[in-house]
């Protein structure tokens, strides 16, 4: 059975979703490449904007760490959508 595998453009999509049909924040787990080469996991994350820099122009998408409570646990990453290498367990592919 091959991996399970979801489309850059659908990942884009739940990411746009920022609140659950109750007016809960939208969790997910991600993993991704920062530019240094780290690889980063976040168990649990809701997405964020990073300042005043415009997110989708630059290609961007910002993942707050946070607790089962929705608490921040971390810093805001700033990430390019092309360094996204998986989401909710499942590996992210362009096609």
């Amino acid at each position: 059975m091959p991996d399970p595998a979801i489309k850059l453009s659908e990942v884009l999509a739940e990411l746009d979703e920022k609140l659950t049909p109750q007016g809960k924040p939208k969790a997910f787990s991600v993993k991704f490449v920062l530019k240094s080469g780290e690889l980063v996991y976040l168990h649990r994350a809701i997405s964020s904007g990073a300042g005043k820099m415009n997110m989708k122009k630059h290609a961007l998408r910002g993942f707050l760490p946070v607790n089962r409570h929705f608490e921040k646990t971390g810093h805001v990453y700033p990430v390019s959508i092309w360094h996204i290498t998986e989401f909710n367990g499942k590996k992210v592919i362009l096609k």
